[in-house]
C-alpha cells in the first residue's frame, strides 16, 4: 500500500450490515467503497449461468479468464458490470446466496479477486468490505473493522431484504443459509473468515445505522485525522 492511499478494512459475517456502513463511512469521507462480496456473488453468478464444475479446476481457470467484473460508483449505490452486463440485482437473490461461499472458498477464485482488490485500492483512498480485507487483501490496512451481531438479528436483516424484493422464503430457510454461510467463510482453508488481531469489533445488534456510522466515523478521526 502506498503512502498516503487510506485503506479502511471491514470484515465481518453475513447479513451484518457491512456494506451499509461502508457505503455510508466511504460517502462521508468522499472515499472509494469497494464491495468484495460482490465481487464473489458475480463469479458466482457466471459459474451458475455457464454450469461451471467447481469440482473441475481446468474448467474453474477457463471461466475465471473470461470474467471481467467492474464497480462503478452511483450515487445511490455500486453497479457491479460482468462483462458489461449490469448484474446488480441479480447477484442478490437467494439462490447466489446459497452457493456464493462455496465459489469463494476455491483457491483461484480468491487469488483472482484479491489481486483485483489490491488494484483498486492502489492509488485511490478506498473503504472495502468482505471477509478477509484486513487479513489477506490489505493488511497493513489503516484502520480494521470487524463487525458481527447475533444470529437472529442477522437473520431477520437478512429475511426482511429478501421477502421485500419479492422472494418467498422462510426464516429457517435464512437461518440455516446463513449457519452455512458462515461454517464455509470460517473452516475454508484459502482465507478464511477470522477477525483481525488489530481489528476493532463491532457488534451492532442493538444499533441503528445512524449509531453505527458514528461508531465508525470516530474511530476514523481517532485513527486517521489525528496528526
Amino acid at each position: 500500500m502506498k503512502a498516503g492511499n487510506f485503506v479502511i478494512a471491514i470484515d465481518g459475517f453475513s447479513s451484518c450490515g457491512k456494506s451499509t456502513v461502508a457505503k455510508a463511512l466511504a460517502k462521508q469521507l468522499n472515499f472509494v467503497f469497494v464491495d468484495s462480496g460482490a465481487m464473489y456473488r458475480a463469479v458466482t453468478l457466471y459459474f451458475i449461468r455457464h454450469q461451471i464444475d467447481i469440482q473441475n479446476p481446468e474448467a474453474v481457470d477457463q471461466a475465471i479468464e473470461n470474467i471481467h467484473i467492474d464497480l462503478v460508483p452511483l450515487p445511490e449505490k455500486t453497479q457491479v458490470l460482468l462483462n458489461g452486463e449490469d448484474i446488480s440485482d441479480a447477484i442478490r437473490t437467494m439462490e447466489i446466496s446459497e452457493y456464493v461461499s462455496e465459489v469463494s472458498a476455491i483457491k483461484a477464485v480468491r487469488h483472482a479477486m484479491v489481486k483485483q482488490q489490491q488494484a483498486l485500492g492502489a492509488k485511490r483512498n478506498i473503504v472495502m468490505d468482505g471477509r478477509d480485507i484486513g487479513t489477506t487483501v490489505f493488511p497493513n490496512a489503516h484502520l480494521k473493522i470487524f463487525m458481527t451481531a447475533s444470529p437472529q438479528v442477522r437473520a431477520e436483516r437478512r429475511y426482511a431484504e429478501l421477502t421485500a424484493k419479492g422472494e418467498v422464503l422462510t426464516m429457517e430457510d435464512v437461518k440455516e443459509n446463513l449457519a452455512h454461510r458462515d461454517h464455509i467463510d470460517s473452516t475454508r482453508e484459502e482465507s478464511p473468515l477470522r477477525q483481525a488481531e488489530d481489528a476493532i469489533v463491532l457488534d451492532n445488534s442493538e444499533m441503528n445505522q445512524e449509531e453505527q456510522l458514528e461508531f465508525v466515523v470516530k474511530l476514523v478521526q481517532d485513527r486517521l485525522i489525528k496528526p
